[in-house]
């Protein structure tokens, strides 16, 4: 084999970040974090069928501050995921791949997110 200097890639440092860039690292770890909500839903069922007191138990850890912060990232990562993942399927059909449209949407699907987890926290709190 010959030791030939060959071109490394880039790393990141080298690229400037975009929302686009943000968006689809956050697609990926909000798809990690539902599978840590579906975890929660189970934990939920479970304690349903198994009666009051773990209902209860439940309830309290949920009523937590630390429990409504992740119920929160847990709303915000189903809207985000949801949001993006309407988006890839306009992809899909060959659509969007312009760069005023890639930023268009990057800003809708972050707005939409945003607007759809307050919307169902006050829907929740009985506030709408």
């Amino acid at each position: 084999m010959s030791h030939t200097k060959r071109p490394t890639s880039p790393h990141l440092q080298v690229y400037s970040w975009s929302l686009e860039m943000a968006l689809s690292i956050l697609h990926r770890a909000t798809g990690v974090a539902l599978g840590g909500g579906a975890l929660l839903v189970t934990w939920w069922i479970i304690a349903v069928a198994s009666g009051p007191d773990a209902y209860d138990q439940f309830r309290m850890v949920m009523s937590s501050i630390i429990g409504k912060a992740v119920l929160f990232a847990f709303t915000f990562s189903l809207t985000l995921h949801l949001c993006n993942g309407i988006r890839h399927l306009f992809w899909d059909m060959g659509k969007g791949f312009e760069l005023e449209d890639t930023q268009r949407s990057s800003k809708l699907v972050l707005f939409s997110s945003i607007i759809l987890t307050v919307l169902s926290w006050a829907v929740g709190y009985g506030l709408i």
